[in-house]
């Protein structure tokens, strides 16, 4: 009994994952080229980040901005959760990151989800085309006219000792300074070497 439900729930999984037509055309278009470890950033990282704008770089403090792109929200039209994690993540590795050390591992984040940001659509939509990075849309460019919320993401260091760093990361609607996300970030490294 236990077997087939497992075998069920395998199943059930498998359907929950398969890409329709039109998601499977999607990622065929993706373009997705090698690269070697400290040269370029991985396809995650440039669909994740790409378009992002590091505003204000000070010990202890990393503001940056971002258009909210199609790549980065749900079927609502909404940024996605996990965009959000994301962002509290890279962000908040950033404010602690030395530069000639490893990155810092992520120990522990939490998240206390407040608002939403959207992309609002306009008519004539082609969700086809919402793979490719419009945060910027040239006037060529079939997704403009979007009104895209710009969110204000800002990671603070709350303190270290030893090798263990936590941080906040606040993600905010920039026009209208409401926050979106508070997360907590807790992240192990490599300290300098004093020789």
């Amino acid at each position: 009994m236990l077997r087939e439900v497992r075998k069920w729930n395998m199943e059930k999984a498998k359907e929950f994952l398969q890409l329709n037509k039109e998601e499977a055309e999607s990622v065929s278009r993706l373009n997705i080229q090698p690269t070697r470890v400290g040269f370029q950033c991985s396809f995650y990282e440039d669909f994740a980040l790409r378009g992002i704008r590091v505003d204000t770089v000070q010990p202890g403090f990393v503001s940056c901005t971002l258009k909210v792109p199609p790549r980065l929200t749900d079927k609502s039209g909404n940024l996605a959760k996990g965009a959000v994690a994301n962002l509290v993540d890279e962000v908040g590795a950033a404010v602690v990151h030395v530069e000639g050390l490893p990155m810092n591992v992520s120990v522990d984040m939490s998240i206390s989800f407040l608002g939403t940001a959207k992309l609002n659509l306009v008519q004539n939509y082609d969700p086809s085309l919402a793979v490719n990075d419009h945060s910027y849309c040239s006037e060529s460019d079939p997704l403009r006219g979007h009104l895209q919320d710009e969110l204000e993401i800002t990671s603070k260091v709350l303190g270290q000792r030893g090798s263990y760093s936590g941080t906040i990361v606040l993600v905010r609607n920039k026009a209208t300074r409401g926050l979106i996300a508070e997360g907590r970030h807790s992240l192990f490294g490599k300290k300098s070497s004093k020789l």
